[in-house]
């Protein structure tokens, strides 16, 4: 097993807590809707733009296709293995985004494998109606901010890349003697 430095190591930590996170209040908020919108009940939260209506997934985001559940459940499982390497590997704000994204991914694909009608192809529980345009949960919230999240990340912090003439492979031998030079110069 390759070791990792310290602070890669905190990092991962810490990311993943976040994702922790998302995937508790998503699986709380999940709970909750199934027993408090069961049988039909809706909530309006804010007039008739936002509302709690349980409503159960087999797709992607909009039901988009519906009848592939196990190929979701698939790239779920894939996106959740790799991402904790993708966050040891990023920078500190990507890493954060990403573990949010991880805790989305991984909130979802919890539905995929325990929910009926069964692994792998349980129904996602969705449950927040934005006026009819789409019903999501706290997983799709993650997923989306994240994403927005990333490509803002990318496009006003985006990486600099070090000059190509700059060597910065040269280490401490390489570098003249501060004291020496001090002398040299002070002796002219």
């Amino acid at each position: 097993m390759p070791s990792f430095p310290y602070c890669v190591m905190k990092k991962l930590a810490f990311s993943l807590i976040l994702g922790l996170l998302v995937i508790v209040a998503d699986q709380a908020t999940k709970q909750w809707a199934l027993g408090a919108l069961s049988g039909g009940r809706t909530m309006s939260v804010i007039g008739d733009f936002l509302s709690f209506k349980l409503a159960f997934n087999s797709g992607a985001a909009f039901s988009f296709g519906s009848s592939t559940t196990w190929i979701f459940t698939a790239i779920a499982a894939v996106v959740a293995a790799v991402l904790p390497y993708a966050i040891m590997k990023s920078r500190p704000a990507v890493s954060i985004v990403l573990g949010i994204v991880w805790g989305g991914a991984v909130g979802n694909l919890i539905d995929r494998l325990v929910r009926e009608p069964g692994f792998p192809e349980g129904h996602v529980v969705d449950f927040i109606n934005y006026n009819g345009w789409f019903i999501g949960n706290v997983a799709d919230i993650a997923l989306v901010g994240g994403l927005a999240a990333l490509f803002l990340i990318e496009v006003f912090q985006p990486d600099v890349e070090p000059a190509a003439d700059v060597d910065r492979s040269a280490d401490a031998s390489d570098l003249p003697d501060a004291h020496e030079g001090s002398h040299t110069e002070a002796a002219k």
